[in-house]
């Protein structure tokens, strides 16, 4: 099964991401990791960082001849801001002594790890809290994930998402969404992301993006900052992903899991999700129908998961994010060395970092469809999963 891991700091000299578990002989370059890292970086309300840093990938170990060997994959990828930054990051990050005069920042900012990680691990320093649990992470994250989502693709999948929400602007409900993604998601998923790649909010509608471009200036001026929700599709995926069996097994639990390890995530739905709540079960079940020798859906209001199993519909899910917790405007907060009452210091930041996170919510899906994939047609090389997906579906 596909597992990843990440290491590196926000302002270390840079991340590294190991794979393991994913089969010999996928096809996959560097450049196409690259796509998606290229995508989370674009969009508006995004910070000074995001200038400078043009993310790439090495693979170092785990591919010969542009195919995956079944070994584990390995990536770096520098982080420019470490020589580039002029506040010195090579001494505050000196991975061998402490320099003298270098600043304890000790305001933990609501919202974010500083307090509970520091306090967790026992720093009088909330800076190493600060580096790691940094969105900067997401970059290998993605990485990492790309190339399960090359893997996903070489078999018909796709993951595409675009933004429904910021802040008070967004669409007014399902179906006005669906009208607008669902023609899209009829040539695949990819087909989403594109159109949506098109805004730079990542929205599918062309006024709603002025209007959420505005809403951002509005709340920069103000010194402060925004979140919103997000929609990811899938396309192409089987009947009986997952399982009723066992709740540890079961897909949406999984797909939900991946989205609140996330940075700043704070809800997630699939399909219809809330608004099942406040419609009678006529507006909710979708319909079966046996139509061209296979069981069918007269609607998608599920999100394509029926008992933790997936219905090949095509998957649809939400996730919602939280405002960024570092603002210009400043909040209360509590000195850790002094205990006294205070303001929060700025560290630099997205106004709104919701049309970036929409890649990083594609890309962390990924793994957990790969491995329910390799769960039921698994092999150690793609010529033997094709093979059991071609036997399975004679």
């Amino acid at each position: 099964m596909i597992r990843y891991i990440t290491a590196g700091e926000s302002h270390g000299p840079s991340l590294t991401g190991i794979v393991e578990g994913v089969p010999a002989g996928l096809p996959l370059t560097e450049d196409e990791i690259a796509t998606h890292l290229v995508r989370r970086q674009q969009g508006y309300g995004r910070g000074g960082r995001m200038a400078f840093e043009k993310d790439f990938a090495t693979i170092s170990s785990g591919l010969r001849f542009g195919k995956t060997m079944g070994g584990p994959i390995a990536m770096s990828m520098p982080n420019r801001a470490f020589e580039k930054d002029d506040a010195g990051w090579p001494t505050v990050m000196n991975k061998k002594e402490e320099a003298e005069g270098i600043e304890k920042i000790t305001l933990p900012r609501p919202g974010h790890a500083d307090l509970v990680g520091a306090q967790k691990y026992k720093f009088d320093d909330i800076r190493p809290v600060i580096e790691r649990s940094s969105a900067r992470e997401t970059a290998m994250r993605v990485a990492c994930c790309s190339i399960a989502r090359e893997f996903l693709k070489h078999f018909g999948i796709e993951i595409g998402g675009h933004v429904l929400r910021i802040g008070s602007v967004g669409f007014e409900g399902w179906d006005e969404v669906r009208s607008i993604a669902d023609p899209l998601a009829e040539h695949g998923a990819e087909a989403i992301y594109k159109a949506a790649d098109e805004s730079d909010v990542r929205c599918l509608d062309e006024e709603l993006s002025e209007q959420m471009r505005e809403e951002i200036k509005v709340r920069r001026k103000e010194g402060s900052s925004l979140g919103g929700i997000y929609e990811i599709v899938i396309t192409g995926l089987p009947v009986g992903l997952g399982s009723y069996v066992h709740w540890d097994r079961k897909l949406d639990g999984q797909l939900a899991q991946a989205i609140m390890s996330t940075q700043a995530m704070k809800g997630v739905e699939i399909g219809l999700g809330f608004e099942a709540g406040h419609r009678p079960g006529h507006e909710v079940h979708d319909e079966i129908t046996y139509e061209e020798n296979d069981f069918k859906r007269r609607s998608n209001r599920m999100g394509g998961i029926e008992g933790g199993m997936s219905t090949g519909m095509p998957i649809i899910l939400r996730g919602v994010m939280k405002p960024i917790p570092t603002m210009l405007n400043p909040l209360s907060t509590v000195d850790m060395k002094t205990k006294e009452e205070t303001e929060t210091r700025y560290e630099r930041s997205d106004v709104c970092a919701l049309p970036r996170a929409v890649v990083v919510a594609e890309s962390v899906l990924a793994p957990v469809l790969a491995n329910a994939f390799l769960e039921k047609f698994g092999g150690d090389s793609i010529e033997d999963i094709e093979a059991n997906v071609k036997a399975a579906t004679q």
